[in-house]
């Protein structure tokens, strides 16, 4: 039966090894909140055959691999909430689950003047590769997720967490907490105006990055495509780099949040 059940594990997953994690973890799948969690680069994992594709160990430390303390805001998050979550089990550098798969910055090849030697002339089979042991399968816990809220006659909110660097390409980003939105402002727009409110903290609008950019592929894929209440946030790494700390800005994203998540209206379709 192990020997069967490994087989099957390689099968599903062909880059995956026994020993290996999964492509994606599912935190209170029972949850009782009307939102989902999601983490697109919770982790810096890689395959043990894949030998961090040529990389210097420590580059795993480095937001190149991954948003660093992403995973425990979203866990902080999802307790807070009782909310279910769905978080990424791979490193972005194996290919970004936040991205379309015809984008070049799908598989990297240069990331912050990193070269990223194993995706240097990637075959496309070896990209499909990838997408079928890494990609899909945390789109599909998305998905199934979406679908257990919804057979609840839910119309769930879908939240997306990520982490930024403090500075980026030389230009210092003084922004503690991002929100990303594009067209559905019920999250977004209440959610910016509570965090304008407190002295200790400055919001972007769609800063560092906009949700209104096609590299925003979770969101625009599982939410707006939909017409679910969604929006997407970005912490700054400094400020959430250990678990106390990410507690901590945890608390002050969860209090802006509360209100407008505790709404029943937002539960609606958009479209």
């Amino acid at each position: 039966m192990k020997a069967a059940a490994i087989q099957q594990s390689q099968t599903r997953y062909p880059l995956i090894g026994p020993a290996d994690p999964p492509p994606f973890e599912i935190l209170n799948p029972d949850g009782e909140a009307s939102v989902l969690l999601v983490c697109d680069h919770a982790s810096h994992a890689f395959p043990r055959h894949m030998a961090r594709l040529g990389l210097d160990p420590s580059v795993l430390d480095r937001h190149v691999a991954w948003d660093i303390g992403s995973a425990d805001v979203t866990r902080y998050l999802s307790e807070r909430f009782d909310a279910p979550a769905v978080l990424g089990g791979y490193s972005r550098l194996l290919v970004d689950c936040n991205r379309q798969l015809y984008d070049p910055t799908a598989f990297v090849k240069v990331s912050d003047g990193i070269a990223i030697p194993g995706n240097l002339n990637l075959s496309e089979d070896e990209k499909w590769l990838r997408v079928q042991s890494f990609y899909w399968p945390y789109h599909n816990a998305i998905t199934e997720q979406i679908h257990q809220l919804r057979k609840r006659e839910i119309t769930p909110a879908l939240i997306s967490i990520h982490s930024c660097t403090p500075v980026f390409d030389r230009v210092v980003r003084p922004w503690h907490i991002g929100v990303l939105w594009d067209q559905d402002p019920r999250i977004a727009v209440p959610l910016i105006q509570k965090l304008e409110q407190l002295d200790s903290v400055c919001v972007g609008d769609n800063e560092p990055y906009s949700g209104r950019h096609p590299h925003d592929f979770t969101i625009d894929f599982h939410a707006e495509s939909l017409g679910l209440p969604h929006v997407g946030i970005e912490v700054r790494q400094d400020l959430i780099a250990n678990a106390e700390a990410a507690r901590r800005w945890t608390g002050v994203l969860g209090d802006g949040l509360a209100d407008i998540l505790s709404d029943p209206d937002l539960y609606r379709s958009w479209v």
